[in-house]
């Protein structure tokens, strides 16, 4: 992803230097981008993984991800504390996870803790099972498995 990246730059740059402009001018740069992606897309075969503005838009599904179930918990989390009467039933489950890598199960505790109502306690030594507490586990918890796969999923499409 990164080699097809500096190359689409370099594209860019040349297209710049290319146009023999007097002052740098950044819609010649984006022309050159755009013209770079083109040329970056039809030699993708030549670097052995996939075209990188696929990562690019997987990253930014992610992001939009994380931000749809933050201010969805966040909602949840704003009508318990503005409830007259809190009835909340605080617990513990553990969920397994289908993730492998460090960094994949990093970014899955870090995205489930930064979420209101819920946080990654523990990770078993093997990497597979997480303790999390939940708010409200019976209301809550079928929710926060389904974030969770959501999230796996999301963040799979980054990293495979």
């Amino acid at each position: 992803m990164a080699p097809q990246f500096v190359l689409n730059l370099f594209i860019a740059l040349l297209w710049v230097f290319l146009k023999d402009e007097n002052t740098f001018y950044f819609s010649t740069f984006g022309n050159g981008f755009i013209v770079g992606i083109f040329i970056v897309f039809l030699m993708r075969r030549f670097f052995g993984g996939q075209f990188y503005l696929i990562g690019v838009y997987a990253i930014i599904k992610l992001v939009f991800l994380f931000i749809s179930e933050l201010l969805q918990s966040s909602v949840v989390v704003i009508k318990h504390i503005l409830s007259p009467k809190i009835n909340i039933e605080p617990g513990i489950f553990t969920y397994q996870t289908t993730l492998k890598g460090e960094w994949e199960v990093t970014t899955l505790a870090l995205l489930l803790t930064l979420t209101p109502g819920s946080v990654v306690m523990e990770i078993n030594p093997e990497g597979d099972v997480f303790y999390i507490h939940a708010m409200d586990i019976n209301r809550y918890q079928a929710d926060l498995e389904k974030s969770l796969k959501k999230f796996e999923k999301a963040i799979m499409e980054v990293t495979r």
